[in-house]
This record gives structure tokens, C-alpha cells and sequence, in this order.
């Protein structure tokens, strides 16, 4: 994991997350690791802040690392087993031995729940750190419990303690993680704009596995989301040290191009929530290993 980070810095992150998504208790139960809850997580923090600052001694270049809260799982009552008072605890747990692992800010993602969401960010706000919040959408542009961008948006707007950050990661591609913080800028009340999304939903062409967004695509993308009004951009899932090179030359060499729209999203990116382009001639073709 340290050489991971490390390829992550040395291609231009400001920010990486640690190793940590899937390792909140119910998560680790299926591994039959549920007691070490503390124990990995703080060392997923102590590795990744570690790699940063041997990035820093080296290169004098700052970075900054986030702790990665990935969902429980579970759904909450009366659909699932998942209540309230567990999910807060388990949400706890994995927060502050992330923060007593030295993180500088917590990263809640993938989140799909509202009531998830709402959990997990009183959790991280409880640490004193800051906290990013993002939600994936990805079911008929909404995320699979039917949350849509708007409804993210306006959730913190009730007055339920909003992130520093919000905004949306994963989902099947750069064009619709962008058309997504379009609908969550509109909204969104207050705080900085996130967004991470992955290189497209894979498939296989010829025996191989294949991704719609190479590092020439995904640089294209950050530039866009920069436009939208984004002050953390990122990769998300196959998005690599390649991909992430890509998008910091983009955004250091390329001034910013003016309003982000669905136009200009379409003309660059393709059209979003359109399956079709995933056979566009701009994939990344990758081998299974």
C-alpha cells in the first residue's frame, strides 16, 4: 500500500485516501475480522500518512490525506437488520481510529442511504475533522436507494450538520459523474464541490477488460469539473497513477475554459447516461491480470 501512495503522490495527488473503505465492522465480520476495526484502520492512516510525508521530505511538495468511510452494507431498518444506534457506533468506531491514525480530513463515499449518509457524517464531524460526503449515483441517475443529486443536495440544506465537502464519486463514468455535480451545484447550499469518478463501467472486448475513459479522457474531465465549480477532483475505482498524471498536467498547463455545461459535457465526454459510448474508440484497454 505504501508503493501505491506513493505512485498516487509522484503523479501529482494532492489528496489520497487511505486504504480503509471496506473496513468498518459489518464489512470486516464477513472476513472474520470484526475485533481489528482499530487496528486497520489506524494502520491504513499511519500508511498512507507516512507515504506522505516521505513524499514531502523528498520532494518539499505538501499532500494531504483523507480516511476512506465506505458503506456498512447493510439496510437499515424496516428494509434491513442496519438501526440507527449500530450504524452510529460502527461509523464512530472506524472515525476516530482513522483520526488517531493522523489523518487531516475524513471521506465518506459510496454512499447510497440517505440515513447512511446522515450517520456516517455525524460520526466524522465528531472527530473534529473535516469531513467530505458523496454519494454514488449510478440507477437512472439516482444511487440504488433512489436519492437523487438534488435530494443530496438539499438533504444538508435541512439542516443536518453538511460536510465541508459534497459531491458525487464512482458511478460508470467521468460524463455522468459530472452531470451529476451539475445537478448538486444547483442545490447544494454550501461548501466546496467534490467530485471522483471512475474510468467507466468495464467490459470485454476481444478477452480483454476495457474501460471508456483513458488518462487522455479522464484529463478532459478533471478540466470540465474545474469548470463546474469543483475544488476537489479526483479518480475513482481503476482510475490510476497514469490517469491522475494525465489530469494534474491537464489542470496545470490548461486555463480554465469557462462554464461547464451538459453541451460542452456531451461534445467532449459523449453524452451521459448513454451505455452506448462505453464501445466509444477512447476506451483504455486493459488486460485481466
Amino acid at each position: 500500500m505504501r508503493a501505491a501512495h506513493a505512485a498516487f503522490l509522484a503523479a501529482g495527488s494532492d489528496l489520497i485516501l487511505t486504504n480503509s473503505f471496506g473496513a468498518n465492522r459489518p464489512r470486516l465480520e464477513l472476513h472474520r475480522q470484526g475485533d481489528q476495526v482499530a487496528a486497520l484502520n489506524r494502520a491504513a492512516a499511519e500508511v498512507a500518512c507516512d507515504a506522505v510525508e516521505d513524499h514531502r521530505r523528498r520532494t518539499g511538495k505538501p499532500a494531504w490525506v483523507a480516511g476512506s468511510m465506505g458503506p456498512t452494507g447493510s439496510l437499515f431498518t424496516p428494509l434491513g437488520p442496519l438501526t440507527d444506534d449500530a450504524a452510529a457506533a460502527f461509523f464512530t468506531e472506524q472515525a476516530t481510529a482513522l483520526a488517531a491514525g493522523g489523518v487531516d480530513l475524513l471521506w465518506v463515499e459510496t454512499m447510497s442511504d440517505e440515513a447512511e449518509v446522515k450517520t456516517a457524517v455525524a460520526a466524522a464531524r465528531a472527530t473534529g475533522l473535516p469531513v467530505v460526503c458523496t454519494m454514488s449515483f449510478d440507477t437512472h441517475q439516482r444511487t440504488m436507494m433512489g436519492v437523487a443529486p438534488a435530494d443530496f443536495a438539499g438533504f444538508w440544506a435541512a439542516g443536518h450538520g453538511a460536510p465541508n465537502a459534497l459531491g458525487a464519486n464512482c458511478g460508470i463514468g467521468p460524463a455522468e459523474a459530472l452531470d451529476t455535480v451539475l445537478d448538486i451545484a444547483a442545490a447544494a447550499p454550501s461548501g466546496d464541490l467534490a467530485i471522483k469518478g471512475n474510468c467507466g463501467v468495464p467490459f470485454i472486448d476481444q478477452g480483454e477488460v476495457c474501460y471508456r475513459a483513458a488518462p487522455a479522457t479522464m484529463a478532459d474531465y478533471a478540466c470540465l469539473a474545474r469548470d463546474a465549480g469543483a475544488r476537489i477532483i479526483g479518480g475513482c475505482c481503476v482510475t490510476g497513477p497514469l490517469h491522475v498524471a494525465a489530469m494534474a498536467a491537464a489542470l496545470a498547463d490548461r486555463a480554465p475554459g469557462g462554464r461547464c455545461d451538459r453541451d460542452r459535457i456531451a461534445a467532449v465526454l459523449g453524452a451521459p447516461w448513454n451505455m452506448a459510448s462505453a464501445a466509444s474508440p477512447r476506451r483504455d484497454r486493459r488486460r485481466r491480470r
